[in-house]
């Protein structure tokens, strides 16, 4: 009789470990991450979707951490980049576009031989952007729209998947930044999809589109049109647009060592019929736009120019603001791409003397958004962001969804 008690107390206590070990991987599945309205994950979202080039365990760790920020919806992720994306080494490949940037991811940061032809990265962004001081705090902060319109074959709205990265290089600055996983063809949805393959996940750090790191130092990029840039300076290393801003990120605590920065490498964007410039903010209250210039619409742009030091220059969009450019059909004078959001900034801003609580900058973001509804619209706002610089911090609400806001730190 005392065997089959101690029997039946067995299969018991292992019932109940195992009932217990149930219910914390469904509470475990069931935690969302770093909306203000919900408790944080305590853990990664559960996956079966491969990695297939990519065989490091510590690699493969690190891209199963991918955390989905409001449980199984797929709009917006997490992760914490642990290893190391040789930035010294990109800086040092050559990377002019695209093409070359599979390149070094192919060779670089994955573990099989591949054809790069199989990785599909690609670009665009237009967006609107500004920085200010808090009027109340005396913090300084940086607002951001990203818009584009991702749509498919019968222009039906492809809907994205937010990635933000945490990244913290050895020798470098920490950062969080963010990435529009469509750009390298992941779809909302996709980490749990039983479809997508994992492994362009390792490219992250060179795929950001905006970011701040533990200095307070922040950047975006925004498009333009017409040729891209070509800078061809003998002596000078070629660099692309994002690993630009990874270096920037990684390296540069103040607006004028980014720009110091850049101007070392000669800067390459490889759309055929767009380039880019960057708005740029930092804890000082310092703030930047840099452009290449070249009013020969014929040629590529080639000159580089930091604008800044006046009130007019605290926002953009998507023409050109240097006076170089001014004449042009792609300057201030002619251009129609992002004027109309552009002025509403400006009329935002000196209404509020260009001072504004966090607050108000979001409902600045709000009034410049673009949607399907808007006639106006040139695009479709997929996040919205309030930088602190100051305190290192990110606000941000995407699919203009205003009442819900994630909240990020530079870790």
């Amino acid at each position: 009789m005392k065997k089959v008690t101690k029997h039946l107390n067995g299969i018991i206590n292992a019932m109940v470990r195992c009932q217990l070990y149930v219910a914390s991987v469904a509470m475990m599945m069931s935690l969302t991450a770093c909306s203000d309205d919900d408790e944080p994950a305590s853990g990664p979202t559960p996956t079966q979707n491969e990695a297939k080039l990519v065989l490091d365990k510590d690699k493969l760790a690190m891209i199963y951490s991918l955390r989905d920020l409001e449980g199984n919806k797929g709009r917006i992720y997490e992760m914490d980049y642990t290893v190391d994306y040789m930035l010294d080494k990109a800086l040092n490949f050559g990377i002019d576009g695209t093409d070359r940037l599979k390149m070094f991811v192919a060779l670089n940061l994955m573990d099989t031989i591949i054809s790069t032809k199989s990785m599909n990265i690609s670009y665009d962004a237009g967006c609107s952007a500004f920085a200010c001081p808090d009027k109340t705090s005396g913090d300084y902060i940086m607002g951001r729209n990203f818009d584009f319109n991702h749509k498919d074959k019968n222009s039906n709205r492809i809907m994205i998947p937010v990635i933000a990265v945490h990244t913290a290089p050895a020798g470098g600055k920490k950062s969080v930044s963010f990435v529009d996983g469509q750009f390298v063809d992941y779809k909302s949805g996709f980490y749990t999809d039983g479809e997508s393959d994992l492994s362009m996940l390792m490219a992250l750090p060179y795929l950001l589109l905006d970011g701040i790191n533990e200095d307070g130092f922040a950047v975006s990029v925004l498009k333009l049109d017409g040729n891209p840039t070509q800078q061809q300076e003998t002596g000078k290393k070629k660099i692309f647009t994002t690993i630009a801003m990874r270096m920037l990120l990684d390296r540069a605590s103040t607006v004028k060592q980014a720009y110091a920065m850049l101007k070392e490498f000669n800067m390459c964007m490889d759309r055929d019929s767009a380039s880019y410039h960057f708005f740029m903010a930092d804890a000082t209250g310092d703030y930047a736009i840099v452009e290449y210039t070249n009013n020969n619409l014929k040629d590529y742009p080639r000159d580089m120019e930091v604008l800044t030091g006046n009130d007019t220059l605290r926002c953009v969009t998507n023409f050109y603001v240097s006076p170089t450019m001014g004449e042009t059909e792609h300057g201030m004078k002619f251009s129609d791409h992002g004027m109309d959001r552009y002025l509403d900034l400006r009329k935002g801003l000196l209404e509020h003397n260009y001072v504004m609580t966090p607050e108000e900058g979001m409902s600045l973001l709000k009034q410049v958004a673009q949607g399907p509804e808007s006639q106006r619209s040139t695009g479709f706002t997929q996040w919205s962001e309030i930088f602190n610089l100051t305190k290192k911090k990110v606000t941000m609400s995407i699919l203009r969804e205003w009442d819900k806001k994630f909240s990020f730190e530079v870790r």
